[in-house]
């Protein structure tokens, strides 16, 4: 009979509003359903979108009936049907433990899908509740396998919720459950990427406390992680440790270790160390360099300035027979420009087009760049012109091209490229606008600045500090303080918070102008108003005028508040000091002077010797002249301290 209703609600669930009806006859007949049946039954109603049917069969079935396949089922079908709180409570009844239907690794498939993705059919499964429900299916005795737990970790790690990566993992370790270096490694390169160190060493530990042997991938997570760390030297004692089999004999350094080990060594300035590395690969190991190898080294020695090293490798790689990608070509192209080297840089770039290279946006703006710094206009446009029919030109080009041309004054050049640019499809962003306001003001010309700050409220664009700062530089150098301390009113109106150099260029631009009285105003409001320290060049800028106004009294005042807040003085601070004390002939001041210099340890230049060497063999002082030199490094720099 059961075989019979079955076929019928078949035929029945083409027309839902008659399957009930058949399921009413079953009920009213007594006639005993079968588990496939009532399984077949609940997908019927919940597919023709009658599940509140679908939850009366469920409610209505013997308990012996709602065995563990018909609640996954019906778990399933509600999720389908987006009614997670109700699958939550039939998940809720199997977690109990007083439950006779445990989950299976089935539940674990249906529910864990839909909890993963976080926010469910409109609220959000939080992550506590994620993590209560994998201990609860844990202890049930139902885990999660291998593959299912790293790929939870993954996700939760790319979504940056390690925290939730960790919980999950350590609650499954904690129950006992059964943890693969797999899911580990997954929690380790989440937990490294986050920079979260502390956490990693934890992790390692625990995992040789359960006896988790780390593989390749462990280590070269940890080698990583060490790198990244700038403990290169403790990423090499792990890595002796791997070469000599004292982590495991199973475990061989592979091209990825010793490119990470590299990698690391070059961006600390250690790129001998770097070189070395690569030969003990093509020699001790099984290993042979790749592209990224050289990738790393030839990027090493353009940082350190060693081009010609650079191109021996560039050379080597061809004889080896290890392949140059585009990348290769950008890094050495990009170190040449770097080191004004522009011609060079094109030079190779022709020689890997003749062997069948094609640039990129990023070997073109790089070139562009490059011709930019050595004032080459004519050749940067050239090149503009042959990347449009080779490649996209992006706004990164234009932007390079605009800096450029604004740095080197050529702003005739910087409007035609702004058209050009605007003609693409591209407008400026608040950086350009920056740099175009800046390179005309450098020019006098205030109109076309002017007319630029136009254009940036018309493109929906808001001065920043930097905009702000390059006005007020603008009109103190030309002496107009009044228009610079209206800028300043009008920065702070905006909510732009102004910055060191904004109260430096207008203190130095008063103290110039002899109004050390509107100077001093302006540093008690950084004080006592604005949360911008002062710094070492203001108080020197202040230190020296009071000095040349004839106000050692305030000078001193100064330096004493200057070191109170742990401001560093520097040689220029002393000379300053220095001058005023032996205009004023205030030898015993100068005498604390000399030893308070010793004291922060900062080094004499030649202006504090020829003044001291004039002042105090005069007085009787040379045997104090005598132990101050002594027991200091002159230096040629008023800055060095």
């Amino acid at each position: 009979m059961s075989v019979m209703f079955q076929a019928v609600f078949d035929l029945a669930s083409r027309e839902p509003g008659k399957l009930f009806e058949v399921y009413s006859k079953a009920v009213e007949w007594n006639v005993g359903l079968g588990v496939n049946s009532v399984t077949h039954l609940i997908r019927c109603f919940s597919r023709a979108n009658l599940i509140d049917k679908s939850m009366l069969v469920f409610s209505e079935l013997d308990t012996q009936m709602k065995n563990v396949h018909v609640r996954n089922v019906v778990i399933d079908e509600l999720l389908r049907n987006r009614r997670l709180d109700d699958a939550l409570q039939v998940l809720d009844d199997m977690l109990e433990p007083n439950s006779e239907v445990l989950p299976d690794e089935n539940t674990m498939d249906i529910v864990f899908p839909a909890l993963f993705r976080g926010k469910v059919y409109g609220r959000w499964v939080s992550d506590d509740e994620f993590v209560e429900i994998v201990a609860r299916f844990v202890r049930r005795g139902v885990f999660p396998n291998s593959i299912t737990l790293t790929k939870w970790i993954s996700g939760f790690c790319r979504s940056k919720r390690t925290n939730v990566a960790w919980n999950v993992l350590h609650t499954v370790m904690e129950l006992g459950g059964p943890v693969e270096v797999a899911s580990c490694n997954a929690l380790l390169t989440g937990l490294n990427k986050a920079r979260e160190f502390d956490k990693m060493n934890s992790l390692m530990k625990t995992m040789q406390d359960k006896g988790i042997v780390p593989n390749v991938v462990t280590l070269g997570i940890s080698i990583n992680h060490l790198c990244k760390a700038m403990r290169v030297d403790e990423a090499l004692n792990l890595f002796e440790k791997l070469r000599r089999g004292e982590i495991s004999a199973d475990i061989k350094p592979d091209v990825v270790l010793y490119n990470t080990l590299i990698d690391g060594l070059c961006k600390l300035g250690r790129v001998e160390e770097g070189l070395s590395m690569m030969r003990r690969m093509s020699s001790e190991s099984e290993c042979s360099p790749s592209t990224i190898t050289f990738n790393c080294l030839i990027d090493g020695f353009c940082k350190a300035g060693d081009i010609d090293k650079a191109l021996e490798l560039f050379d080597e790689m061809e004889k080896e027979d290890v392949e140059r990608s585009i990348v290769t070509v950008n890094v050495l192209v990009s170190g040449l420009c770097r080191h004004g080297r522009a011609g060079g840089a094109l030079k190779l770039y022709r020689e890997m087009q003749e062997k069948g290279f094609d640039g990129n946006a990023v070997t073109y703006t790089t070139l562009i760049s490059g011709f930019c710094g050595v004032n080459n206009v004519r050749k940067a446009m050239d090149l503009l012109g042959e990347m449009k029919g080779k490649c996209p030109t992006d706004a990164i080009v234009y932007y390079t091209l605009i800096s450029g041309f604004s740095q080197a004054g050529l702003m005739d050049e910087v409007e035609s490229v702004v058209t050009e640019m605007k003609n693409a499809g591209f407008r400026p962003d608040i950086g350009c606008y920056n740099v175009m306001i800046n390179g005309f003001c450098q020019k006098n010309k205030l109109e076309k600045a002017h007319q630029l700050l136009k254009d940036m409220d018309t493109d929906g664009l808001k001065p920043d500090s930097f905009t702000y700062n390059t006005l007020i530089s603008y009109f103190s150098k030309i002496g107009d303080l009044k228009t610079s301390h209206e800028i300043l009113s009008q920065m702070m109106k905006d909510k732009i918070v102004p910055t060191v150099v904004t109260f430096g260029v207008l203190i130095n631009a008063f103290c110039s102008a002899g109004q050390l009285q509107n100077a001093m105003k302006i540093f008690k409001e950084i004080k006592h108003s604005t949360r911008v320290p002062p710094n070492t060049v203001i108080y020197n800028t202040l230190i020296d005028c009071h000095c040349r106004n004839n106000m050692v009294k305030g000078a001193l005042s100064l330096f004493g508040e200057m070191l109170g807040k742990d401001v560093k003085p520097n040689t220029n601070t002393f000379n300053a000091l220095f001058k005023a004390l032996r205009d004023e002939k205030q030898l015993g001041k100068a005498l604390e002077l000399m030893d308070k210099m010793t004291e922060q340890g900062c080094s004499p230049d030649y202006i504090t010797l020829e003044v001291l060497t004039q002042w105090l063999p005069a007085v009787g002082e040379t045997e104090k002249l005598r132990l101050f030199v002594e027991g200091h490094t002159v230096s040629s720099s008023s800055m060095e301290c």
